[in-house]
């Protein structure tokens, strides 16, 4: 078993452990150490980190398993690793920061379906292992979200439709009101902390950074300290001033610009003029929604949307108007925002379980998946069942092409498929059943129908790309 040692500047921190591929030894161990520098790899005597999942300001993440439940859990381990020669005041500061987010997740994480749970919290003393000095690190342990965050989709994908951008919208509202009722604000909304898993649900990550607010909106003592991420951040914040439910919604519609844009939000704000101008920028966008956008991004705080769901009953009530309801729906605001918070809307326009996201890497696919498929499948049935094989190969692609839909079936999944497929055709050649001929027959037809298949959708692709344009 391979287990990674956890101190910053360990020299050689992977490490290899043969007895521990036993489960029983794996479970019962009192601890290991690493071979390298001495750290105990067995982290509060239970999580076993195995991958290094990135790093940021204040510590690294780590992909581990608690070895003390049943099926050996997989979950996220964080390490308080802050960079930089921090003075003493800073360092604790940035320590607070951390206990905070575990007092967070432990309060929100338990009570929100979108919000990681927390497992653990806990500290781990042990000697330097070159001054021999007594050190201290700190240890968060959380729920994997098992997918990948918005930035990195970006990336994988493109641009952001804009039903999917109302999508994210919604998602995120939903979870910042409940983040405000309880009387915190996250202050740190920004793709890369927006996690979306297999199945398409939409996670709010990062609590490192939340201030909890006792007083009203307006009091001037309630500062917010210099943290930030550059370009997502309101005035209000970045200058070190009181921060509101509003500073979140600020964030959160930057966070659209880049996803609608592609482009990180300091290209998208003039500052010889002082204005956002993204609109250039976006192509079929709806009116009603840059209005949205547009408010949402208001230097005031007290010129924004004051609460997440004034905005959820802004998009609520265009789209009940049959205003908007796709990629190519208009969103229309208020021309009188209510002053206090309305109710927030019982039904969602759109529910991620509805929602398929397929960007078009999927769609290609899926689509050489189900080509090679069809042809293995019903040219083969075919010729052992003659037309009664056809329409039983119909119906089994049929299945197929539903269960990828419904992600049941996903990208590894359809790998695995037709290696069980080519399979299945060596042993039919093997045993008799099929001659070489046959066997050849169908392989090149599942290659060929596959090449075809791609080839069919990107230019249906195309052809609906340029009638999008015209249209």
């Amino acid at each position: 078993m391979e287990i990674l040692c956890t101190r910053p500047e360990c020299a050689h921190p992977q490490n290899s452990f043969a007895d521990l591929d036993d489960p029983s030894k794996f479970k019962t161990v009192q601890q290991k150490y690493c071979t390298s520098c001495g750290m105990p790899l067995i982290l509060g005597g239970r999580y076993v980190p195995s991958k290094l999942l990135g790093k940021g300001g204040f510590g690294a993440a780590f992909l581990a398993k608690d070895r003390f439940t049943p099926t050996m859990r997989l979950c996220v381990v964080k390490q308080f690793q802050p960079e930089g020669n921090l003075n003493a005041q800073a360092l604790a500061i940035a320590q607070q920061l951390f206990e905070r987010e575990a007092i967070i997740l432990e309060d929100l994480g338990s009570k929100h379906p979108q919000i990681p749970q927390l497992y653990a919290f806990f500290p781990l003393v042990v000697p330097n292992h070159i001054t021999k000095e007594e050190e201290q690190f700190f240890y968060l342990v959380q729920e994997l979200i098992d997918g990948e965050d918005l930035e990195t989709e970006l990336k994988r994908k493109g641009i952001f439709l804009e039903s999917e951008i109302v999508e994210v919208l919604h998602e995120i509202l939903l979870v910042l009101q409940f983040i405000h009722d309880n009387n915190c604000i996250h202050r740190d909304i920004k793709p890369s902390n927006i996690m979306r898993n297999k199945q398409g649900r939409l996670y709010l990550l990062d609590f490192g950074a939340v201030k909890q607010v006792t007083a009203t909106a307006g009091n001037p003592q309630k500062r917010s300290t210099g943290i930030y991420s550059m370009g997502f951040a309101p005035p209000e914040q970045m200058q070190g001033s009181a921060v509101y439910p509003a500073t979140d919604l600020y964030a959160l519609a930057t966070t659209c610009l880049n996803l609608l844009t592609g482009k990180p939000p300091e290209e998208l704000y003039d500052s010889y003029n002082n204005c956002w101008n993204w609109k250039p920028h976006v192509t079929n966008i709806s009116d009603g929604l840059a209005s949205i956008l547009d408010r949402l991004l208001l230097p005031s705080p007290s010129d924004r949307y004051q609460s997440a769901s004034e905005v959820l009953q802004a998009l609520h009530s265009s789209q009940s108007q049959g205003i908007s309801s796709s990629s190519k729906t208009s969103l229309q605001t208020p021309s009188n925002p209510p002053a206090s918070s309305p109710q927030t809307p019982t039904a969602s326009p759109i529910s991620p379980s509805q929602k398929k996201n397929f960007s078009i890497v999927d769609i290609l696919i899926y689509s050489g998946f189900t080509g090679f498929e069809g042809a293995v499948l019903i040219l083969g049935l075919n010729s052992f069942l003659s037309a009664t094989g056809i329409i039983i190969g119909f119906m089994l692609m049929g299945g197929l092409i539903y269960l990828q839909y419904r992600r049941v079936i996903d990208k590894k999944d359809l790998l695995i498929i037709v290696t069980i497929t080519v399979f299945l055709l060596i042993i039919a050649l093997l045993f008799g059943v099929l001659a070489l001929e046959s066997v050849s027959f169908l392989l090149i037809s599942g290659a060929v129908g596959g090449a075809g298949l791609i080839a069919i959708t990107s230019l249906f692709k195309l052809i609906y790309q340029l009638l999008s344009k015209i249209f």
